[in-house]
Protein backbone atom coordinates (compact mmCIF):
# COMPACT_ATOMS: atom_id res chain seq x y z
CA UNK A 1 0.00 0.00 0.00
CA UNK A 2 3.17 2.48 0.79
CA UNK A 3 4.37 1.52 -2.31
CA UNK A 4 1.38 1.86 -4.21
CA UNK A 5 1.06 5.64 -2.89
CA UNK A 6 4.71 6.61 -3.26
CA UNK A 7 4.05 5.61 -7.46
CA UNK A 8 1.27 7.70 -7.45
CA UNK A 9 3.34 10.55 -6.10
CA UNK A 10 5.71 9.66 -8.63
CA UNK A 11 3.47 9.65 -11.55
CA UNK A 12 1.23 13.01 -10.07
CA UNK A 13 5.10 14.44 -10.36
CA UNK A 14 6.11 13.46 -13.83
CA UNK A 15 2.37 14.69 -15.29
CA UNK A 16 2.50 18.14 -13.46
CA UNK A 17 6.04 18.31 -14.58
CA UNK A 18 5.87 17.74 -18.01
CA UNK A 19 2.52 19.68 -17.85
CA UNK A 20 4.07 22.98 -16.24
CA UNK A 21 8.00 23.00 -17.16
CA UNK A 22 8.16 23.74 -13.01
CA UNK A 23 9.82 21.99 -10.35
CA UNK A 24 6.91 20.37 -8.45
CA UNK A 25 5.77 21.07 -4.62
CA UNK A 26 3.93 18.40 -2.28
CA UNK A 27 1.23 21.45 -1.31
CA UNK A 28 0.94 21.77 -5.46
CA UNK A 29 0.88 17.56 -5.40
CA UNK A 30 -2.20 17.41 -2.83
CA UNK A 31 -4.22 20.27 -4.25
CA UNK A 32 -3.99 18.97 -8.12
CA UNK A 33 -4.70 15.40 -7.14
CA UNK A 34 -6.80 12.98 -4.99
CA UNK A 35 -3.82 11.56 -3.13
CA UNK A 36 -5.85 10.94 0.26
CA UNK A 37 -3.27 12.23 2.37
CA UNK A 38 -1.69 15.42 4.04
CA UNK A 39 0.97 17.65 2.60
CA UNK A 40 3.58 16.53 4.84
CA UNK A 41 2.63 12.67 4.44
CA UNK A 42 3.45 13.81 0.00
CA UNK A 43 6.77 15.22 1.89
CA UNK A 44 7.63 11.58 3.50
CA UNK A 45 6.81 9.44 0.00
CA UNK A 46 9.15 12.57 -1.92
CA UNK A 47 11.98 12.11 0.28
CA UNK A 48 12.26 8.23 -0.25
CA UNK A 49 11.54 8.65 -3.84
CA UNK A 50 14.66 10.88 -3.68
CA UNK A 51 16.66 8.65 -2.06
CA UNK A 52 15.45 6.17 -4.65
CA UNK A 53 17.33 8.14 -7.51
CA UNK A 54 13.37 8.50 -8.93
CA UNK A 55 13.15 12.32 -8.37
CA UNK A 56 15.97 15.25 -7.49
CA UNK A 57 15.52 18.89 -6.36
CA UNK A 58 17.19 21.21 -8.58
CA UNK A 59 17.55 24.13 -6.32
CA UNK A 60 17.66 24.38 -2.73
CA UNK A 61 14.00 24.84 -1.77
CA UNK A 62 12.76 24.22 -4.70
CA UNK A 63 10.01 21.47 -5.72
CA UNK A 64 10.93 18.17 -7.54
CA UNK A 65 11.71 17.02 -10.80
CA UNK A 66 11.92 13.21 -12.24
CA UNK A 67 15.02 12.12 -13.33
CA UNK A 68 15.79 9.52 -16.25
CA UNK A 69 15.30 6.56 -13.39
CA UNK A 70 11.85 8.77 -12.34
CA UNK A 71 10.92 8.55 -16.11
CA UNK A 72 12.16 4.85 -17.01
CA UNK A 73 9.86 3.85 -13.54
CA UNK A 74 6.78 5.45 -15.02
CA UNK A 75 7.22 4.63 -18.39
CA UNK A 76 7.51 0.56 -17.14
CA UNK A 77 5.21 0.55 -14.16
CA UNK A 78 2.98 3.83 -14.55
CA UNK A 79 2.00 4.46 -18.50
CA UNK A 80 -1.14 3.64 -19.90
CA UNK A 81 -1.47 4.47 -23.72
CA UNK A 82 -4.14 7.04 -24.40
CA UNK A 83 -6.41 5.58 -26.39
CA UNK A 84 -6.60 7.31 -29.79
CA UNK A 85 -10.47 9.23 -30.44
CA UNK A 86 -12.46 8.28 -33.00
CA UNK A 87 -11.79 12.11 -34.87
CA UNK A 88 -7.86 11.20 -34.64
CA UNK A 89 -7.79 7.68 -35.72
CA UNK A 90 -9.84 9.31 -38.84
CA UNK A 91 -7.64 12.09 -39.94
CA UNK A 92 -4.65 9.80 -39.55
CA UNK A 93 -6.46 7.43 -41.81
CA UNK A 94 -7.33 10.17 -43.90
CA UNK A 95 -4.48 11.71 -44.07
CA UNK A 96 -1.72 8.46 -45.06
CA UNK A 97 -4.68 6.71 -46.99
CA UNK A 98 -4.50 9.54 -49.51
CA UNK A 99 -0.28 8.87 -50.42
CA UNK A 100 -0.10 7.48 -53.85
CA UNK A 101 3.70 5.95 -53.49
CA UNK A 102 6.54 4.68 -50.83
CA UNK A 103 7.49 8.36 -51.10
CA UNK A 104 4.61 10.07 -50.21
CA UNK A 105 3.65 7.29 -47.31
CA UNK A 106 7.00 8.00 -45.76
CA UNK A 107 6.64 11.79 -46.09
CA UNK A 108 2.98 11.97 -44.44
CA UNK A 109 3.83 9.87 -41.83
CA UNK A 110 7.01 11.43 -40.71
CA UNK A 111 4.93 15.48 -41.23
CA UNK A 112 1.92 13.42 -39.56
CA UNK A 113 4.29 12.09 -36.33
CA UNK A 114 5.66 15.38 -36.04
CA UNK A 115 2.33 17.43 -35.73
CA UNK A 116 0.68 14.18 -33.23
CA UNK A 117 3.47 14.51 -31.27
CA UNK A 118 5.23 18.02 -31.04
CA UNK A 119 8.80 16.10 -31.17
CA UNK A 120 11.56 15.39 -34.23
CA UNK A 121 9.84 12.70 -36.01
CA UNK A 122 12.08 10.07 -37.49
CA UNK A 123 10.72 7.67 -40.40
CA UNK A 124 13.02 5.03 -42.07
CA UNK A 125 12.63 3.82 -45.25
CA UNK A 126 11.84 -0.12 -45.77
CA UNK A 127 14.45 -1.89 -45.78
CA UNK A 128 15.23 -3.91 -48.94
CA UNK A 129 16.86 -6.64 -47.25
CA UNK A 130 14.30 -7.65 -45.44
CA UNK A 131 11.46 -7.16 -48.41
CA UNK A 132 9.84 -10.21 -50.22
CA UNK A 133 8.64 -10.04 -54.08
CA UNK A 134 5.33 -10.17 -54.04
CA UNK A 135 4.40 -9.75 -57.80
CA UNK A 136 5.81 -9.26 -60.89
CA UNK A 137 4.52 -8.28 -63.91
CA UNK A 138 6.28 -8.53 -67.65
CA UNK A 139 3.63 -6.54 -70.11
CA UNK A 140 4.84 -6.92 -73.66
CA UNK A 141 4.82 -3.62 -75.23
CA UNK A 142 5.73 -5.33 -78.87
CA UNK A 143 7.09 -8.58 -80.14
CA UNK A 144 10.38 -7.33 -79.27
CA UNK A 145 9.80 -4.98 -76.22
CA UNK A 146 8.68 -5.94 -72.48
CA UNK A 147 8.01 -3.55 -69.51
CA UNK A 148 9.27 -5.03 -66.37
CA UNK A 149 7.29 -4.70 -62.89
CA UNK A 150 8.53 -5.57 -59.73
CA UNK A 151 6.47 -4.94 -56.83
CA UNK A 152 8.00 -5.93 -53.44
CA UNK A 153 6.51 -6.29 -50.08
CA UNK A 154 7.85 -2.65 -48.84
CA UNK A 155 5.63 -1.37 -51.16
CA UNK A 156 8.56 -0.07 -53.32
CA UNK A 157 7.82 -0.69 -57.32
CA UNK A 158 10.55 -0.98 -59.99
CA UNK A 159 10.26 -0.45 -63.22
CA UNK A 160 12.70 -1.56 -66.47
CA UNK A 161 11.97 -1.39 -70.07
CA UNK A 162 13.37 -4.15 -71.61
CA UNK A 163 14.75 -4.74 -75.41
CA UNK A 164 14.87 -8.45 -76.25
CA UNK A 165 17.27 -10.20 -78.17
CA UNK A 166 14.45 -12.11 -80.07
CA UNK A 167 10.92 -11.67 -80.67
CA UNK A 168 8.45 -13.76 -78.12
CA UNK A 169 5.41 -14.83 -79.18
CA UNK A 170 2.25 -14.55 -76.92
CA UNK A 171 2.77 -18.60 -75.91
CA UNK A 172 6.30 -17.41 -74.98
CA UNK A 173 5.69 -14.52 -73.03
CA UNK A 174 3.49 -16.62 -71.13
CA UNK A 175 5.67 -19.57 -70.42
CA UNK A 176 8.55 -16.76 -69.12
CA UNK A 177 6.01 -15.27 -66.88
CA UNK A 178 4.77 -18.19 -65.55
CA UNK A 179 8.19 -19.20 -64.83
CA UNK A 180 9.71 -15.88 -63.38
CA UNK A 181 6.42 -16.11 -60.82
CA UNK A 182 6.89 -19.69 -59.41
CA UNK A 183 10.66 -18.48 -58.63
CA UNK A 184 10.25 -15.25 -57.16
CA UNK A 185 6.58 -14.66 -55.79
CA UNK A 186 6.92 -14.87 -52.08
CA UNK A 187 10.81 -15.36 -51.85
CA UNK A 188 13.14 -13.07 -49.61
CA UNK A 189 15.01 -10.94 -52.60
CA UNK A 190 18.32 -12.55 -51.32
CA UNK A 191 16.38 -16.26 -52.26
CA UNK A 192 14.75 -14.97 -55.42
CA UNK A 193 17.89 -13.43 -57.01
CA UNK A 194 19.43 -16.75 -56.70
CA UNK A 195 16.33 -19.06 -57.79
CA UNK A 196 15.97 -16.58 -60.77
CA UNK A 197 19.71 -16.74 -62.01
CA UNK A 198 19.02 -20.40 -61.70
CA UNK A 199 16.02 -20.28 -64.71
CA UNK A 200 18.13 -19.51 -68.05
CA UNK A 201 19.85 -23.13 -67.75
CA UNK A 202 16.89 -24.43 -67.26
CA UNK A 203 15.44 -22.84 -70.19
CA UNK A 204 15.31 -24.38 -73.98
CA UNK A 205 18.36 -23.51 -75.64
CA UNK A 206 16.00 -21.23 -77.96
CA UNK A 207 14.96 -18.64 -74.80
CA UNK A 208 17.96 -18.79 -73.33
CA UNK A 209 19.08 -15.07 -74.39
CA UNK A 210 15.47 -13.68 -73.72
CA UNK A 211 15.62 -15.23 -69.64
CA UNK A 212 19.08 -14.02 -69.61
CA UNK A 213 17.88 -10.60 -70.31
CA UNK A 214 14.73 -10.45 -68.26
CA UNK A 215 16.33 -12.07 -64.91
CA UNK A 216 19.59 -9.47 -65.11
CA UNK A 217 17.14 -6.97 -65.22
CA UNK A 218 14.90 -8.25 -62.37
CA UNK A 219 18.07 -9.16 -60.26
CA UNK A 220 19.87 -5.66 -60.65
CA UNK A 221 16.29 -4.06 -60.09
CA UNK A 222 16.54 -6.52 -56.73
CA UNK A 223 19.77 -5.03 -55.85
CA UNK A 224 19.30 -1.16 -56.24
CA UNK A 225 19.77 -0.03 -52.78
CA UNK A 226 18.61 3.60 -53.00
CA UNK A 227 16.19 2.73 -49.99
CA UNK A 228 18.36 1.40 -47.98
CA UNK A 229 19.66 3.25 -45.30
CA UNK A 230 17.56 6.08 -45.94
CA UNK A 231 15.48 8.14 -42.80
CA UNK A 232 13.53 11.27 -43.23
CA UNK A 233 13.37 13.34 -40.81
CA UNK A 234 10.68 15.98 -39.90
CA UNK A 235 9.36 18.54 -36.57
CA UNK A 236 13.32 19.66 -35.75
CA UNK A 237 11.37 22.89 -35.35
CA UNK A 238 9.98 21.65 -32.14
CA UNK A 239 13.27 21.41 -30.51
CA UNK A 240 13.09 24.94 -29.96
CA UNK A 241 9.70 24.80 -27.97
CA UNK A 242 11.62 22.63 -25.28
CA UNK A 243 15.18 24.68 -25.32
CA UNK A 244 14.86 24.87 -21.33
CA UNK A 245 14.06 21.11 -21.22
CA UNK A 246 17.56 20.21 -22.00
CA UNK A 247 20.76 20.39 -20.44
CA UNK A 248 23.39 23.31 -22.20
CA UNK A 249 22.33 24.09 -25.84
CA UNK A 250 20.56 21.91 -28.02
CA UNK A 251 23.21 22.79 -31.11
CA UNK A 252 25.11 19.26 -30.51
CA UNK A 253 21.70 17.70 -30.59
CA UNK A 254 20.64 19.37 -33.76
CA UNK A 255 23.97 18.54 -35.49
CA UNK A 256 24.06 14.74 -34.65
CA UNK A 257 20.12 14.23 -35.81
CA UNK A 258 21.71 15.70 -39.02
CA UNK A 259 23.93 12.03 -38.88
CA UNK A 260 21.72 9.47 -40.70
CA UNK A 261 23.87 6.83 -38.66
CA UNK A 262 22.72 8.54 -35.45
CA UNK A 263 19.29 7.98 -36.28
CA UNK A 264 19.57 4.49 -37.53
CA UNK A 265 21.05 3.31 -35.01
CA UNK A 266 18.50 5.47 -32.67
CA UNK A 267 15.42 3.50 -34.13
CA UNK A 268 17.69 0.15 -34.43
CA UNK A 269 16.00 -1.20 -31.27
CA UNK A 270 12.73 -1.37 -32.90
CA UNK A 271 12.57 -4.39 -35.12
CA UNK A 272 9.15 -5.44 -33.96
CA UNK A 273 5.64 -4.15 -33.57
CA UNK A 274 6.05 -3.51 -29.89
CA UNK A 275 7.33 0.16 -28.84
CA UNK A 276 9.98 0.92 -27.11
CA UNK A 277 11.10 3.38 -25.21
CA UNK A 278 14.83 4.16 -24.10
CA UNK A 279 15.33 7.37 -22.11
CA UNK A 280 18.49 9.89 -21.29
CA UNK A 281 21.12 8.08 -21.18
CA UNK A 282 19.73 4.66 -21.96
CA UNK A 283 20.59 6.11 -25.51
CA UNK A 284 23.87 5.35 -27.72
CA UNK A 285 24.99 8.82 -27.94
CA UNK A 286 26.15 11.43 -25.17
CA UNK A 287 24.81 13.95 -27.35
CA UNK A 288 21.24 12.79 -27.06
CA UNK A 289 21.68 12.29 -23.31
CA UNK A 290 18.59 14.63 -22.60
CA UNK A 291 16.27 13.19 -24.86
CA UNK A 292 14.05 10.29 -25.09
CA UNK A 293 13.18 8.22 -28.08
CA UNK A 294 9.82 6.55 -28.96
CA UNK A 295 9.72 4.42 -31.54
CA UNK A 296 8.38 0.83 -32.82
CA UNK A 297 9.03 -1.18 -36.32
CA UNK A 298 6.09 -1.26 -38.91
CA UNK A 299 5.66 -3.57 -42.01
CA UNK A 300 3.04 -5.83 -43.61
CA UNK A 301 2.16 -9.01 -41.36
CA UNK A 302 4.41 -9.74 -38.37
CA UNK A 303 7.70 -8.85 -39.68
CA UNK A 304 9.06 -5.28 -38.99
CA UNK A 305 10.21 -3.90 -42.56
CA UNK A 306 11.66 -0.65 -40.76
CA UNK A 307 11.15 1.53 -37.69
CA UNK A 308 9.47 4.61 -37.17
CA UNK A 309 9.50 7.03 -34.33
CA UNK A 310 10.05 10.50 -32.22
CA UNK A 311 12.65 11.92 -30.42
CA UNK A 312 12.48 14.97 -27.69
CA UNK A 313 13.03 16.01 -24.26
CA UNK A 314 13.29 13.58 -21.69
CA UNK A 315 10.22 15.82 -20.00
CA UNK A 316 7.82 14.29 -22.52
CA UNK A 317 4.16 13.03 -22.73
CA UNK A 318 4.99 9.51 -23.19
CA UNK A 319 1.64 8.00 -23.20
CA UNK A 320 0.52 10.32 -25.53
CA UNK A 321 3.40 9.66 -28.02
CA UNK A 322 3.52 5.86 -27.64
CA UNK A 323 0.35 5.83 -28.76
CA UNK A 324 0.78 8.44 -31.05
CA UNK A 325 3.60 6.17 -32.31
CA UNK A 326 1.97 2.86 -32.39
CA UNK A 327 -0.82 4.56 -34.47
CA UNK A 328 1.17 5.92 -37.24
CA UNK A 329 3.07 2.47 -37.50
CA UNK A 330 -0.07 0.60 -37.81
CA UNK A 331 -2.10 2.52 -40.18
CA UNK A 332 1.65 2.52 -42.74
CA UNK A 333 1.47 -1.32 -42.03
CA UNK A 334 -1.97 -1.83 -43.23
CA UNK A 335 -1.35 0.88 -46.23
CA UNK A 336 1.91 -1.14 -47.13
CA UNK A 337 0.18 -4.41 -46.67
CA UNK A 338 -2.43 -3.28 -48.74
CA UNK A 339 -0.41 -1.73 -51.75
Amino acid sequence: MLEDRRLAVLRAIVEDYVATQEPVGSKALVERHRLGVSPATVRNDMALLEEEGLIAQPHTSAGRIPTDAGYRMFVDRLTTMKPMSAAEKRAIASFLEGAHDLDDVVQRSVRLLAQLTHQVAIVQYPTLARSTVRHIEIVALSPGRVLLVLILSSGRVEQRLLELPVELSEDSLADVRSRVLRAATGARISDAAVALGALPDDAAQEDRATFSVIVAALVEAMSDHKSDERVVVGGTANLARFGEGFDGSIRPMLEALEEHVVLLKLLGEATSSSVTVRIGREGPYQELASTSVVATGYGPGDEALASLGIVGPTRMDYPGSMAAVRAVARYVSTILDES
